[in-house]
């Protein structure tokens, strides 16, 4: 997958965390998930605004995210924080890299993750960190995007919402271990961690 291809296929939405009454609130949770696996240099995928540079220091966070308006506010909230519309040159390397309710948007998860793989380094605990909603909540966010609790733009923009056997299946594909996976916030979400087979 080219560098151009990653780049489409890296299409997120406006900051979710705008829109939806719950919305912080779930954003919170991702966070509050993912942040044990937090080592080392940081690609965050999908960055938004940037809340998940709260947890990183600037020098070990690198944002990326396509909509312009998302990158503006998070270099105005975290100035000393790297944040781009576009991903970083392939040379450079991240210990974990981060897709907090990114991957249901994609249109090929599976290539998506390979892509990403290239900038994972080489070390024995590099890894990649995704949640996303479980499929058979499906109604719930269907049904709180319908009366303004959570992103109706996000919801929308959903694509094939992944199992377990589906998380373990893609990494199983693109080279990658399935290591940790949990349910979070009720089981209405899934925080997932990969890392390259032993």
């Amino acid at each position: 997958m080219t560098q151009k291809t990653r780049k489409r296929e890296l299409l997120i939405v406006t900051d979710q965390g705008t829109e939806g009454i719950l919305s912080q609130f779930l954003r919170r949770r991702r966070l509050n998930a993912a942040k044990p696996y937090l080592k080392g240099r940081i690609l965050d995928v999908g960055c938004g605004s940037g809340a998940l540079a709260e947890m990183v220091s600037p020098n070990r966070y690198t944002g990326v995210d396509l909509d312009t308006d998302s990158i503006i506010s998070a270099r105005n909230k975290f100035p000393d924080h790297k944040f781009s519309e576009k991903l970083p040159d392939s040379e450079e390397k991240f210990d974990t890299i981060v897709l907090l309710a990114v991957i249901e948007h994609v249109k090929n998860p599976k290539d998506f993750l390979m892509g990403l793989s290239h900038w994972l380094a080489e070390s024995s605990d590099a890894k990649i960190v995704i949640t996303t909603p479980h499929p058979k909540t499906e109604w719930i966010h269907n049904a709180g995007a319908s009366v303004g609790l959570f992103s109706k733009h996000a919801n929308k923009e959903h694509g094939d919402l992944l199992d377990h056997q589906k998380i373990d299946k893609i990494g199983k594909e693109t080279g990658l271990s399935l290591r940790v996976y949990k349910r979070f916030l009720f089981g209405i979400n899934q925080l997932a961690v990969y890392m390259r087979n032993p």
